[in-house]
């Protein structure tokens, strides 16, 4: 059934996220290990000389550095740099909660800060998730209406539908373009051009600024809108600045913009793995089927005809939305559980709160139709389903 289906997509989404990250600690553990071994081993260097030549025991020496770097954490440096807690520091420091960037540079280091933390965060991310949904969804609303205006031009040029646009006139290809849906690869391709373009003009304005290389300035884009936040590189953290006024105000742009671009490009790619566990799940299934209607074949073969077996595996697979032709099947048509039968499935009151942030977000309940089930971005569950839902209301004739 759909939960059997639910499961087997989340056990198997797991084990290759596990299997990512062992590959992933392998590489970086390779690359990684050997320069900070080598580093290891010149600071270590460099404490003996200097412990050597002014006099100083090694355990005086560290003691001092272990003061300094507690001073470090308080945001003390040996370069003059801006004060962490003025206002336009705290301004961009409430900025990397929100955003939960959290570049880690500045951390509240009094009880009350952290306290105030907790319940300032809390809302705080909240809200700037729904923000980041509902910019998705009215990202999503351009790209399907341009998408499906160049795809009308198209159709216009090949003498299929008419000049004047008019409704109810056509052919048989122009009533069908009421359920034309933009595929998920085109909209993936468009977020990965768009965010390529803001961290490339983005990187072109930190390489001057922050004396950064161009490629640290794109890793620095990288983290930063994908939320990660290392905070080995952290932008607008000198004192002053050439024209520092409009370069924090075209920081703060590029990263609000960056954000929304790669966590919407984030969203999307999700809906492309998802596509690629089910295909897997169908390659094993399929295998697995085979092999049971042989037996029952054998075993009962006056009572379970294999055109009766076929017919309900046809079932089953159609509402796990796996596809048999290669058409379908690049559309994900329902792949993702759809609001209705998740809260049919599960009766939860998250599901319910899932629901009613969707209709709010849309405005209105929307209700499922045949038609709907069949695009490659309808469902969809939570920040999903914002864009999913958006996407099938795209679709509808002007």
């Amino acid at each position: 059934g759909r939960l059997n289906a639910d499961n087997a997509r989340f056990l198997l989404l797991a084990v290759l996220i596990v299997l990512y990250m062992l590959c992933g600690a392998a590489v970086f553990s390779a690359i990684e290990l050997p320069t900070e071994r080598e580093a290891k081993e010149r600071w270590e260097e460099r404490l003996e000389n200097f412990s050597r030549r002014h006099n100083l025991s090694r355990a005086e020496l560290r003691h001092f550095l272990r003061e300094y770097e507690e001073a470090s954490i308080a945001g003390i440096r040996v370069d003059d740099i801006r004060p962490r807690w003025d206002f336009t520091g705290a301004f961009y420091f409430v900025g990397t909660v929100v955003s939960t960037i959290g570049f880690g540079m500045t951390t509240p280091a009094t009880v009350g800060g952290k306290i105030f933390l907790i319940f300032y965060g809390l809302i705080g991310c909240a809200g700037t998730i729904l923000f980041f949904n509902l910019f998705l969804e009215r990202l999503i609303t351009v790209i399907a209406y341009i998408m499906k205006s160049c795809h009308e031009r198209q159709l216009r040029r090949k003498g299929v539908l008419p000049h004047d646009g008019r409704r109810g006139s056509g052919t048989s290809e122009a009533d069908s373009l009421a359920g034309w849906k933009p595929s998920v690869y085109y909209v993936m391709l468009i977020l990965c051009v768009a965010s390529l373009i803001i961290s490339c003009c983005a990187s072109a304005m930190y390489t001057p600024i922050e004396g950064w290389s161009y490629f640290d300035s794109l890793y620095f884009c990288f983290v930063a809108f994908s939320t990660i936040g290392f905070g080995d590189l952290v932008s607008s953290q000198n004192i002053r600045y050439e024209s520092q006024g409009l370069y924090r105000f075209g920081n703060f742009i590029f990263i609000l913009m960056g954000v929304c671009c790669i966590y919407s490009l984030f969203n999307v790619i999700s809906i492309v793995i998802k596509q690629s566990i089910n295909w897997i799940l169908k390659k094993l299934a399929c295998k697995c089927c085979h092999r049971c209607q042989r037996r029952l074949f054998h075993s009962r073969r006056n009572v379970v005809m294999p055109g009766n077996v076929r017919s309900r595996r046809n079932i089953s697979i159609e509402t796990d939305a796996v596809n048999e032709s290669d058409t379908d099947g690049r559309r994900l048509s329902g792949e993702m559980i759809s609001m209705k039968d998740f809260l049919a499935s599960n009766k939860v009151s998250l599901a319910i709160m899932q629901k009613q942030l969707s209709e709010t977000a849309n405005g209105y309940p929307r209700q499922m139709s045949s038609n709907s089930k069949q695009n490659g971005f309808s469902g969809g569950v939570g920040a999903l389903a914002i864009m999913n839902n958006r996407l099938a209301e795209t679709s509808v004739n002007r």
